[in-house]
């Protein structure tokens, strides 16, 4: 009996239970369910991806100042989630070079044709697509050394399960960064739903096996949160 409790309790012990959803009346950017106190938002579909590539967002959310904060090298393996038209991919490929590798995954196939695209525009062959799903990026185990979610966290609808499957793609000591707009700030002229306090992506983000490293606010509208695996 007693090596009985030896063997369950450390097992039990390790495991992290998964925060309970619940459900509310849809509000008119929300699909009415709710993690962790934060009820989460539509997904933003296919057919807005021209504001993805519009010319404000050079200024409005510096994608420079964000990819400095990343720190990212030659040869680096990143999975940019969520990554639409891949106004990110593009970017990271070419600071990781020839000699690395950048994962695109969306979960929209007509996102994926449209990033594959632009990639062909641009030349970026260090950049593979992935079709992933709402729960699974897709990605191989302990592959990256960084994943970045750049204001795409917030929509996802299964935020629990997808938040650990990214978690395990990634490294030990890699990195999850997640860049999200800053919420109950008033220069911030986004949806409410579509923004998330540095506390809050600091809470979900820890119920796995991340620990907060830095968080980078000098950007106009967002923050920059980013997290490595234990």
């Amino acid at each position: 009996m007693w090596l009985l409790l030896a063997l369950v309790l450390p097992a039990a012990a390790a495991g992290t239970a998964a925060p309970p959803y619940t459900t509310v009346a849809a509000s008119p950017d929300g699909i009415g369910k709710v993690y962790m106190g934060r009820e989460i938002s539509h997904v933003m579909s296919f057919h807005g991806a021209p504001w993805l590539e519009r010319d404000e967002r050079l200024d409005e959310e510096r994608p420079d100042i964000v990819l400095n904060a990343l720190e990212l090298k030659a040869n680096m393996t990143v999975a940019d989630i969520g990554a639409g038209t891949g106004f990110y991919t593009w970017r990271i490929a070419h600071r990781v070079g020839a000699g690395g590798m950048v994962y695109a995954v969306d979960v929209q196939q007509e996102m994926i044709k449209a990033l594959g695209q632009q990639m062909a525009r641009r030349g970026a062959a260090n950049v593979r697509p992935v079709l992933g799903t709402s729960a699974d990026p897709k990605l191989p185990p302990n592959s990256l050394d960084l994943a970045l979610l750049v204001d795409v966290y917030h929509e996802f609808d299964q935020p629990y399960e997808m938040l650990a499957a990214i978690v395990r793609a990634v490294k030990p000591g890699g990195r999850v960064a997640f860049v999200e707009f800053r919420a109950n700030d008033s220069q911030v002229p986004i949806k409410p739903l579509h923004t998330m306090t540095e506390a809050q992506v600091k809470s979900e983000a820890t119920v796995h096996p991340l620990e907060w490293v830095r968080t980078a606010s000098n950007l106009p509208w967002q923050h920059v949160i980013v997290f490595r695996k234990r």
